[in-house]
């Protein structure tokens, strides 16, 4: 069993100029001293690591690109192999102690096989490293899948389980694709032009990319490159989007053309944040209509408005919902809304490729508070629903306590559960089980998102 090399796709080129930099770090210097100092300062909160290496590029003026690449998947590295590397060093050391920082970095590098097991020794001689080199293998021999899961994946022991007991046998599959960079992908403004054209002016520009197997506006992005400074993203050709989540803002597009509503529909984005759903949402609906994106984040709304104006959308527009109250422009809504999307508070577990350091943010207590949280917002949000209107519930998590039992505790004679073959035809084969739709990374290459259309009757 691999239990997922973080560098192991590179190009030789990168991974040759990663060697060269591990090689560094094992001497010394301010490198590897600035790697222990985020990795502590990350410890400390298990705050997102994306801002910890934001910090860091603005003050540390020193480091070139090949060294932000390396320093960003070292710190990463370490948060999403955090339990590996400690059973690494378990194996290698002769005596009970707490590992040491500088020997999880040594660790990590070993097992990335950017330096050899002789070398770390050079580093730190009391510990056995061609022990520490074998725990991959040592975690395979682990006949409980529990424990072989929290290992190799390096999740808290709760969350394995969770894993185990809501996917059985395809629990560890998924636990190790948790656990594995995500790609970079983009979603074709269809305002602007389709996913082909897009892919045509990235390629002029020398970006390779291969197109989304499940969503025809998805592009994946092949080549490194910084995406927000290209000409098709300031003109709004294309904004940064998992393709799982474009397949969630298809489900709400398709429940209004699949709905009954003749007059120009009126969609209602409850937990919006900086409005990735409404913009392709809107762009789905060719601006047909309107959509009203709230939010308890007033910057988030804001952020929203401003990506709107870049893509072209017209449709849409924010309320703030300041304290999590409804103002009077959303009451006027009660019972006119052909659609509603909540995309949910959750755990996140779904999106842990991009955020792995909320496995040790969150605990198992949490997950009861946020499903209470979840049906608290779908009680408003049913409220907002014309007769026939359809709610979309939609999550990026993949735990069952937050997805099908929320949904359990909500239907009844006024809310129906509606299968996703009645919204989204044919496209609905492969992207779910029963009703739901169910996208995650070892079955479709996406994060993992779950959604339930609901019809109020």
């Amino acid at each position: 069993m691999r239990c997922g090399c973080i560098r192991a796709s590179l190009p030789d080129l990168d991974r040759l100029a990663d060697r060269k930099l591990a090689a560094h770090v094992a001497d010394g210097g301010r490198l590897r001293a600035l790697v222990l100092e985020l990795w502590q300062r990350t410890r400390m909160d298990w705050g997102f690591v994306t801002d910890r290496l934001a910090v860091a590029f603005r003050k540390e003026t020193w480091i070139g690109s090949h060294e932000r690449r390396f320093f960003s998947e070292t710190l990463y590295g370490l948060v999403r192999h955090l339990r590996r590397v400690d059973a690494a060093l378990a194996r290698g050391r002769k005596t009970e102690r707490a590992p040491r920082d500088l020997e999880r970095l040594l660790a990590l590098l070993v097992l990335e096989r950017l330096i050899e097991p002789a070398r770390a020794a050079q580093v730190v001689s009391e510990l056995d490293w061609n022990a520490v080199a074998g725990v991959d293998e040592a975690i395979a021999r682990e006949r409980k899948l529990v424990p072989r899961i929290a290992l190799a994946a390096s999740l808290p022991d709760w969350l394995a389980a969770r894993l185990a007991a809501d996917w059985g046998d395809e629990a560890e599959t998924l636990a190790l694709a948790l656990n594995r960079r995500a790609p970079m992908t983009v979603r074709a403004n269809l305002l602007v032009g389709d996913r082909g054209a897009l892919a045509a002016e990235l390629a002029q520009a020398r970006i390779a990319t291969t197109p989304g197997a499940w969503c025809d506006t998805a592009l994946h992005v092949e080549s490194r490159t910084n995406l927000f400074g290209l000409a098709a993203f300031t003109r709004g050709a294309m904004e940064a989007q998992d393709e799982g989540s474009q397949l969630l803002a298809d489900v709400t597009a398709d429940c209004v053309r699949w709905g009954a509503a003749t007059r120009a529909p009126l969609v209602v984005d409850l937990c919006a944040g900086a409005g990735g759903k409404t913009l392709a949402v809107a762009a789905r609906l060719g601006n047909r209509g309107r959509i009203v994106a709230a939010d308890v984040d007033a910057d988030k709304l804001e952020e929203l408005r401003r990506r709107a104006r870049r893509a072209g959308v017209t449709s849409a527009q924010t309320v703030h919902l300041e304290g999590g109250r409804w103002p009077a422009a959303l009451e006027a809504l009660r019972g006119k809304a052909d659609v509603v999307l909540v995309d949910a508070p959750c755990s996140g577990i779904g999106a842990l490729r991009r955020n792995p350091e909320a496995r040790w943010r969150l605990s198992e207590a949490d997950l009861t508070g946020l499903a209470a949280r979840q049906k608290e917002i779908l009680g408003g949000a049913r409220a907002l629903l014309a007769p026939g209107g359809r709610l979309v519930y939609a999550t990026c998590t993949l735990l069952r306590i937050e997805n099908t039992d929320v949904v359990a505790a909500v239907v009844g004679p006024e809310l129906v559960a509606v299968p996703l073959t009645e919204v989204m035809g044919e496209r609905a084969q492969g992207l779910g089980g029963g009703d739901a739709f169910t996208v995650t990374p070892h079955r479709h290459g996406s994060d993992g998102f779950y959604a339930q259309v609901m019809r109020r009757v």
